[in-house]
Order: structure tokens, then C-alpha cells, then sequence
């Protein structure tokens, strides 16, 4: 095709599926906390009224369940059983467990079939970077976090005090043989007060709602990274998006797993992040994957890259690994391949080390995306590595 359409969403915080990853991530760092050794599988079902966290934990710390709930709750904006929960009045049931002890043993270090600590299952994770955007990323996926990010931020800044936590937002990138050319359609579906009364009708709602999305969160994101954008909004198309959040719409942890990474843009291996520790390789294998990839890339030695890791449950020795530069790369991928493995740790324990993966950071995780962000604490979007790979090259 000389010219393309792709695109990716992104949901707000508010989303109740990133709800339950954000309980489920909270109860993590509540754990890792008191015991960084914590073993945290957590599960989270939000609907109305009422959070359940399930899952199995082994630690040698004690987390609040309830407490925790409440205290996510408060900070995403759900204070008002009109939102779509309330944080006071939510009922919280607690149903958790340690972890098999079968599974355990192949993951703690000189217990099991093998000395080494192995992956806590087994599994196939994918990794990816390009040059679409500065933070290496693919810009559908990228603008479509960043139109998220925009509306919690002035909700809670009270710039626009009438919106509320719910929303989601979809971006439709063009593209010809060279890359990204333009964006074609911006879709935003956002929560907001009740204002029938202020307005009249809904047609005068919504016109004002429009006018504000597009003008306070739309523009400004689309302008600060220079791409031609058409004027083609698409704004609460029901017309109207009072009711939201889990009053409507039943959440659980580790259904956004597209949004977390790629956007559909790079393949993914299935398993979700949020309410696991670092043994479990879902998600530290993720994390280097993306790591490995984006090293490269910014070492300039493709455009873009893709990297495989794949273990087997109790095995520290990755099964696979692989890295592809889709013709970008600098040298034969098969060459990469073997001088990435010789300097990027794959084993569990040796990633979870060199990404520093025990300590608390994982709530800030849990919406607008785990890669791309190079706040603190996101380890594995460090490109400290771009002097070893030119070293063996």
C-alpha cells in the first residue's frame, strides 16, 4: 500500500478495567514495600458498588486491602456514587491465597528441578522501538496515551472541573512508505458532569463539551509533536457520556493489555502487567524486551526493532530470543541477535536486578501506558546501554 491508516486507543484512568489495574498494581507497592521478596499474583473486578480483589500472595508483609482500594479510589476521582463509585460507601471483598508451593519452588533459587531462579511461568514476550516519535515509540499508540494523560490532568487541575475520570481515546495515524505523515481522525468518548441544566438541551451540552476537548486537549497535543492533523474530531458520538465508570461498565484487571504496550502496532505474547511482581516474567520480560529494543534503536543501529523472549516455567535459560530490524538494521539480524544476548541479562533474576524490578514503582504504571514514559522509576526506558552495543559492533 503507498498510503495507510493505522490506529490505537488508549482509556483514562477512570476506565474501570485500568481501575482494577491500578488496585491491583497499589496492592503490589503496598507489598513490595514491606517485603521487596513479596510474590504477588492480584486480581481486580470492579462494578457497581462493589471491588473484589482475588489472587495469590506469599509474603512476609501485610497490605490493608480495603484501605488500598479507598485510597485509589480517592486519587482517581471516584468520590461521588454519581461519578460511578463512590470511595466510602464501595463495598471491598477480599479473596486471596499463597502460591502453589509447585510454582514456587521452580522460582526461588536453589529449590526445584534447577539451582537458578526460574520464570514464574511460561510464556512469550515481545519488545519494540522506532523512530516515530522522540520517545521511541509508535505515534498512534503515543498521541493516544498523551490525549488520556491531557484529560485527567486538567479534570484534576480544575481547568475542566466538569469532566469526569472516565473516558478513552483512539487516534488514526497516515502512512506511506516512509513513515508517519499526518493524523486523520482524533475520537474522544469522555466522561462529563450532568449539565442539562446550564446548556438546555443536549445538543448545546455537547456542543460545549466539542468545542472544549478539542481546543484544551486535542490541539495542544496534536501541536506539540508537530504533525499535520486534519480537523476531523470525533467527540462523544452518543451525543452525551454522563453515566460511566463502574456503574456501567464492569472492570477487571489485565484486560488493556494492547494499550499497555503497543497499540496493536508490535505483537504481543498474551500474558498482562498490572498486580504482578517481577518474578512472574509477563512482565520483566516485557520490560527488557522493550528495553533491549529500544537500546538499539537509539544506538542507532535500526529504525525500528523488534525483539522475542520466550521461558519455560521453573527454567531461568530463556527458550528464545530473537531480534528483528525489519531491513533498518545496520548489520545481519541473526549478528545482532547473538551480540544482543551476549550483553542484555535474559535470565529472571539478572533482569530483575539490572532493571532494580523490587522496588514499589508499579502504580504509576497502571494507565496511559508502560512504555514510553521516561519518568522515574521506568527502568527499562533507560538507553544506558547504547556504549556496550557499540563496544561489541
Amino acid at each position: 500500500m503507498s498510503k495507510y491508516l493505522f490506529t490505537s486507543e488508549s482509556v483514562t484512568e477512570g476506565h474501570p478495567d485500568k481501575v482494577c489495574d491500578a488496585i491491583s498494581d497499589a496492592i503490589l507497592d503496598d507489598l513490595l514495600t514491606k517485603d521487596p521478596n513479596s510474590r504477588v499474583a492480584c486480581e481486580t473486578l470492579a462494578t457497581t458498588g462493589l471491588i473484589v480483589v482475588s489472587g495469590e500472595v506469599t509474603t512476609k508483609g501485610f497490605v490493608e486491602v480495603e484501605r488500598v482500594v479507598k485510597e485509589v479510589l480517592t486519587d482517581i476521582g471516584y468520590i461521588n456514587v454519581s461519578y460511578g463509585m463512590d470511595n466510602e460507601e464501595v463495598k471491598v471483598i477480599t479473596s486471596i491465597h499463597a502460591q502453589s508451593p509447585e510454582i514456587s519452588q521452580g522460582v526461588d533459587e536453589g529449590k526445584g528441578l534447577f539451582e537458578e531462579q526460574g520464570a514464574g511461568d511460561q510464556g512469550v514476550m515481545f519488545g519494540y522501538a522506532c523512530k516515530e516519535t522522540p520517545e521511541l515509540m509508535p505515534l498512534p499508540i503515543h498521541l493516544s496515551h498523551r490525549l488520556t494523560e491531557r484529560l485527567a490532568k486538567l479534570r484534576k487541575n480544575g481547568t475542566m472541573p466538569w469532566l469526569r475520570p472516565d473516558g478513552k481515546s483512539q487516534v488514526s495515524v497516515e502512512y506511506n512508505h516512509s513513515g508517519p505523515i499526518g493524523v486523520a481522525k482524533v475520537v474522544i468518548a469522555t466522561q462529563h458532569k450532568d449539565m442539562l441544566s446550564e446548556y438546555g438541551s443536549e445538543t448545546n451540552e455537547h456542543a460545549f463539551v466539542e468545542s472544549e476537548v478539542i481546543n484544551n486537549i486535542i490541539k495542544p497535543v496534536l501541536e506539540k509533536y508537530g504533525m499535520e492533523y486534519n480537523d476531523d474530531f470525533i467527540i462523544n458520538g452518543t451525543g452525551r457520556f454522563v453515566l460511566g465508570g463502574p456503574a456501567v461498565d464492569t472492570g477487571l484487571t489485565g484486560r488493556k493489555i494492547i494499550v499497555d504496550t503497543y497499540g496493536g502496532y508490535a505483537p504481543h505474547g498474551g500474558g498482562a502487567f498490572s498486580g504482578k511482581d517481577p518474578s512472574k516474567v509477563d512482565r520483566s520480560a516485557t520490560y527488557m524486551a522493550r528495553y533491549i529494543a529500544k537500546n538499539i534503536v537509539a544506538a542507532e543501529l535500526a529504525e525500528k526493532c523488534e525483539t522475542q523472549i520466550s521461558y519455560s516455567i521453573g527454567v531461568a535459560e530463556p527458550i528464545s530470543f530473537y531480534v528483528k530490524t525489519f531491513g533498518t538494521g545496520k548489520m545481519d539480524d541473526n549478528v545482532l541477535t547473538e551480540k544482543a544476548r551476549e550483553i542484555f541479562p535474559l535470565k529472571p533474576s539478572a533482569i530483575i536486578n539490572h532493571l532494580d524490578l523490587k522496588k514499589p514503582r508499579y502504580r504509576q504504571t497502571a494507565a496511559y501506558g508502560h512504555f514510553g514514559r521516561e519518568d522515574e522509576g521506568f527502568t527499562w526506558e533507560k538507553t544506558d546501554m547504547i556504549d556496550e552495543l557499540h563496544n561489541i559492533i
